[in-house]
């Protein structure tokens, strides 16, 4: 069993202020294969203050001297993604083929996509009769999720070290070894000691002292709805920047005019990426009325394309949920399914045939759901669809609107302006047309309870900027 009892604070790998262990599971054999330490506030104060009397030298970097840096880290990140993308099999149990392909590729273009904006990136501009600035905001603290383990950790450590803001990471303690692999890779890129530290943790002690510190200048949250409140409220005694982007239950709307068959197939993937542990997953799938039965039957064959089993196997498309905690709670919500009254298409509860160990779920397909059923309002994080139905365009909107959250929206119609129409009036932070592919430079981010800033892309990057105005200075040209 591996061992990673340290956290990296100051520039080197730190034994933890007092002893207290966790077991790291594989969720495809339920066994504890590694084990980590659980830090406590006096870790965190530890990271802050180096990140404090880092931040003082770092935020006056050059740009040419961040960039080279970014560089040695994603020459370091690409030598090392095969280990990358099997750590990440083995600790939350996505398929070899999706943690290679999608969760350490995409965690990779973060970088990259960081160091795109900052070389281009213009830190000063004349504006009116003084000069408008943009400075790194400080030392910020950083809380990420275990789906995409280091996907979320990217995409907050690229911007902020990008911009010359200094770090303190708090990964899941669930899924935590894909970000001190990253961790070494940041160390061997040779930054600064205190630049970037980590500590790991659980939300209640680790990540609720990450929130309350007064160091603390910035923390960005990926997490559930109720982790958002807490830490804005902790945060809110040093008015520190809160970024937060939190859960979803985002509708796919299949117009009459799409190609339903192909339109409900690649929904019904689409939910089921990454097990369906995916935040912007388009759960809630609306069809018109009259294509009930054309569209349960496609769902029913799109089901039948999926394959569960070893995530190390090339074959497997789909492999356990991260934990039985996990497990639980989508069960119970299946059950409420069929309880409400909801048709089950496909799937169910209960474990899949063949696996009798792993924290395995069936893909489940419900129709006839209703908008107030629990399983079209609450995030279940799990392989699920809910097929609602509507009869006009309005209602179809209406129903998507009608959800606290407000990740993304979904739109098919072989009109690409009607889609852009019905686009325009879904309350989300991003919303894809016709099967459009994920872009690393837009902004992802939510409305309403599904967070508030944005991450990717020039938008991410100025998250981690104070804006600062200074009159009685005149120039000509301006300033990087």
């Amino acid at each position: 069993m591996s061992t990673r009892h340290q956290f990296y604070i100051g520039g080197a790998w730190a034994d933890p202020a007092a002893p207290r262990t966790l077991g790291v599971l594989d969720p495809a054999t339920e066994e504890t294969f590694a084990e980590i330490s659980l830090g406590t506030a006096e870790d965190v104060d530890r990271a802050v203050a180096a990140a404090r009397a880092a931040f003082a030298t770092y935020s006056q970097v050059s740009v040419e001297q961040r960039l080279e840096y970014l560089e040695r880290i994603i020459s370091g990140f690409r030598a090392r993604l095969p280990e990358i993308a099997r750590t990440m099999t083995r600790e939350m149990g996505a398929p070899i083929t999706f943690s290679t392909e999608r969760q350490a590729t995409v965690a990779l273009f973060h970088f990259e996509e960081a160091a795109r904006v900052l070389a281009d990136y213009r830190f000063e501009e004349e504006t009116g009769a003084g000069i408008v600035r943009r400075e790194p905001i400080g030392v910020c603290g950083l809380i990420t999720p275990w789906n995409w383990p280091l996907n979320q950790v990217a995409s907050k450590v690229a911007p902020a070290l990008a911009t010359g803001c200094t770090v303190v990471l708090k990964p899941s303690e669930i899924a935590p070894l894909s970000a001190m692999v990253l961790a070494e890779v940041i160390h061997d890129a040779g930054l600064p000691p205190g630049v970037f530290n980590l500590v790991n943790g659980d939300g209640p002690t680790v990540g609720e002292a990450i929130a309350a510190q007064p160091g603390i200048d910035m923390v960005s949250l990926t997490g559930s709805t109720g982790a958002g409140i807490r830490v804005s409220k902790l945060a809110a005694d040093t008015v520190k920047r809160v970024a937060l982007e939190l859960g979803g239950k985002s509708a796919n709307i299949i117009l009459p005019d799409a190609d339903l068959a192909s339109a409900v197939v690649a929904g019904v993937h689409s939910c089921y990426t990454n097990g369906g542990q995916n935040c912007q997953s388009p759960t809630r799938m609306l069809v018109h009325r009259s294509q009930r039965d054309e569209a349960y039957a496609a769902a029913r064959r799109a089901v039948e394309q999926v394959r569960l089993g070893d995530p190390f196997d090339p074959s497997t498309t789909m492999g356990p949920v991260v934990s039985q905690a996990q497990l639980d709670k989508i069960t119970a919500l299946v059950q409420s399914g069929i309880d409400e009254g909801a048709t089950l298409v496909a799937g169910g509860p209960g474990r899949p045939d063949g696996l009798d160990k792993g924290f395995y779920v069936r893909p489940t397909v419900f129709g006839d759901v209703t908008p107030r059923m629990r399983i079209a309002r609450e995030e279940i994080f799990g392989p699920v669809l809910s097929i609602l139905l509507y009869e006009t365009e309005d209602e179809a909107v209406e129903i998507a609107n009608d959800t606290p959250y407000g990740l993304a929206g979904f739109v098919q119609s072989k009109d690409p302006d009607r889609a852009r129409k019905v686009a325009n009036r879904i309350r989300a932070g991003r919303v894809y047309l016709n099967g459009a592919p994920f872009d690393r430079s837009l902004p992802f981010g939510g409305y309403k309870q599904s967070g508030n800033g944005r991450e990717f892309g020039r938008f991410g990057f100025e998250e981690y900027l104070e804006v600062k105005a200074v009159l009685g200075y005149e120039r000509t040209s301006g300033e990087r």
